[in-house]
């Protein structure tokens, strides 16, 4: 009996090292708490030596864009999370581009840029705080999973909110290129006349098992379990639910891929994965010496030619 016991305590003492364990990979992975996020908003620009010299051109584009007039738009998502965008508008009547953000990021730091590009491409913008990021609820971060079902509300509420005739490109750069392709997926309504999807990454797994490895220096192959099954028992949701891959494969609207060949982060040949297994229109811009998310800032007038070119 004594020996049942002391096994029964050696077990305890696993199940609490390894919850323990699973919880501090969600805290790393998937949560945000309230002053991260406030902390956040206030760095409007992106950190890290790759974007220094883009960075007086990103305050140029984000003084500007403070100076535009726009309206705030609000959705409840599938959760009960208010989510907030803004909506900029400069011909009356065009597309609109619905833009997601990346990883930890917000709409205005991320989207450098962004409102202008989409003028000088003849759309208008949305451009969206995503959940737990900027003005939007929440502190959990799911890598596109949840954020899709978002990009869908965002869609029902545009139809709604602008008319049946509205036209939708949806829009994002690294983790929110993914959640456009992800929703892509779906059943989109007629009014979604294509994804451009900017630096987005294949699968949530294949980009957490490569900062596991690459960043942490740890084996994925052991490492991940730990970081699917936090998702599951304190973010509440699925890591490998769905993702850009698979969506693709049900994906009946016209790709644009765009990414930097020097991406650090996410590499290239993820772009050029999706772009093979694409079933219909789609095209695949990629731009030398560009790294993570700074293609635009790179590419310029060239970028917008290539966007402007396949939409037509």
């Amino acid at each position: 009996m004594e020996v049942f016991w002391w096994i029964l305590g050696i077990a305890g003492v696993l199940v609490l090292v390894v919850l323990g364990a699973v919880y501090v990979c969600f805290r790393m992975a998937f949560y945000i708490s309230d002053k991260e996020k406030a902390e956040n908003a206030l760095r409007e620009l992106p950190p890290g030596k790759a974007y220094l010299p883009f960075h007086e051109m990103m305050n140029g584009w984000q003084k500007e864009v403070k100076t535009f007039p726009y309206e705030t738009f609000t959705v409840k998502s599938f959760d009960g999370l208010i989510l907030k965008g803004k909506y900029y508008e400069k011909y009356p009547g065009a597309p609109i581009e619905l833009m997601f953000h990346g990883y930890r990021g917000n709409a205005l730091r991320d989207l450098c840029g962004g409102v202008q590009r989409s003028f000088a491409c003849g759309h208008n913008a949305l451009l969206v705080d995503q959940r737990a990021s900027g003005d939007s609820e929440g502190n959990i971060i799911s890598f596109g999973i949840n954020e899709r079902r978002d990009c869908h509300t965002w869609l029902r509420f545009m139809v709604e909110h602008f008319g049946p005739d509205v036209q939708i490109l949806l829009t994002g750069i690294s983790m929110g290129g993914a959640t456009v392709l992800m929703a892509a997926g779906e059943e989109l309504p007629a009014n979604a006349i294509g994804v451009l999807s900017d630096c987005g990454y294949t699968t949530p797994k294949e980009i957490i098992c490569r900062v596991i490895e690459k960043d942490m220096k740890l084996p994925a192959a052991l490492a991940y379990p730990f970081v699917r099954l936090a998702a599951r028992i304190f973010g509440g949701f699925d890591l490998e639910e769905t993702d850009s891959v698979r969506a693709l494969s049900n994906c009946k609207v016209p790709v644009f891929f765009v990414h930097g060949e020097a991406d650090g982060f996410v590499p290239c040949d993820m772009s050029r994965k999706m772009h093979g297994i694409c079933p219909g229109q789609k095209r695949l811009y990629t731009v030398p010496g560009a790294d993570h998310g700074l293609a635009y800032p790179v590419a310029g007038e060239k970028y917008i030619e290539e966007l402007n070119a396949f939409f037509s």
